[in-house]
């Protein structure tokens, strides 16, 4: 299952898409787990140090491997160079499945180990010198998105997304890549805003959306909350001190998680498993097409001399059963 946590700066979405993480590696779980925002706090909330997340490879950097690998031996795909964020897979791609080991994750992807249980992660790494100025962050985040788009996964294995602050995730089509998107937000007026937003853009796009209300301190908190976004407020998170001393670079044992932010853990993974049934994934591969034409109109077709249009495999469905090339 595909998952993302979204909100505006400040919200907690990384913690909050941390600590979901840790619980997911808990049970078990193959779990791959991606930093996707311009300031990459991720690694450091699952417990590595500074210099240990200053040295995951960054994807950005690795676009062209990525692209290489997954172009497969797609006939529509001339070379890597003409493919971009949006390319889709077709017959002959290579797909990407979340138990395996494979050359994108060999060269992107990092073990982090959570009390016994271990977890992918991958970033996209952060701006460099070279970009100030001349670069903007979805040429970070476009290497995520074509990932997304190859990716096979099943029932009780998740790849988390800590997605970039705001709404800017709509830049890209890849709000419409997961099967669930929690939106992290604080009782405050700020705190709402960002979720109209995402509620409103994401409406006709049939996005599974959910509001975990942050940084709760009392009943007027959640009456706050319920008022502004409705019944698409799964559950509430207060104050932990397990959390405040995880931010200080000294968190103990996971087990040791107050009881009710445990609860409010198992309850977003109940709603994550809950859309397994929904699961459409002819929408799904239709959607990438939508965005895959407007952004070769765009810019693609231009940037890269071709007709991207002709990427597109009319034939293909992504979904479970999907076989990969060699």
């Amino acid at each position: 299952m595909k998952i993302a946590f979204v909100g505006k700066g400040g919200s907690g979405k990384t913690t909050l898409s941390s600590l979901f993480i840790r619980h997911l590696a808990a049970t078990g779980a193959p779990v791959v787990a991606v930093d996707a925002d311009i300031n990459q706090h991720l690694g450091p909330a699952l417990g590595l140090d500074d210099e240990q997340a200053a040295e995951l490879p960054a994807m950005g950097a690795r676009l062209p491997l990525i692209k290489d690998y997954l172009r497969g031996a797609n006939p529509r795909i001339a070379s890597a160079e003409t493919m971009i964020k949006t390319t889709p897979p077709g017959d002959g791609s290579r797909l990407l499945r979340l138990r395996e080991q494979n050359p994108v994750y060999d060269a992107c992807a990092r073990p982090v180990e959570l009390d016994g249980g271990a977890v992918r992660l991958m970033v996209t790494g952060p701006f460099t010198e070279a970009d100030l100025g001349v670069a903007c962050y979805h040429s970070k985040t476009g290497a995520v998105e074509l990932c997304l788009n190859h990716l096979v996964d099943g029932r009780d294995e998740y790849a988390v997304v800590d997605m970039t602050a705001g709404s800017d995730s709509f830049a890209s089509g890849m709000f419409t890549r997961f099967d669930m998107t929690f939106l992290v937000a604080e009782p405050t007026r700020k705190g709402v805003s960002v979720y109209r937003q995402y509620r409103d853009y994401a409406h006709d796009f049939g996005v599974a959306l959910k509001v975990v209300g942050n940084k709760v301190q009392g009943q007027d908190d959640i009456d706050f909350l319920r008022e502004q976004v409705g019944d698409d407020l799964l559950v509430t998170v207060g104050h932990s001190n397990w959390v405040r001393a995880m931010e200080k670079g000294r968190p103990p044992r996971f087990a040791l998680l107050e009881d009710a932010n445990r609860s409010a853990l198992r309850t977003l993974q109940d709603a994550v498993d809950a859309t397994y049934e929904h699961r459409d994934w002819d929408r799904y591969t239709r959607q990438m097409v939508h965005f895959h034409l407007k952004n070769a109109q765009s810019w693609g077709n231009a940037r890269t001399g071709a007709d991207l249009a002709s990427q597109i495999d009319p034939d293909f469905v992504l979904r479970e059963e999907a076989v990969a090339t060699a």
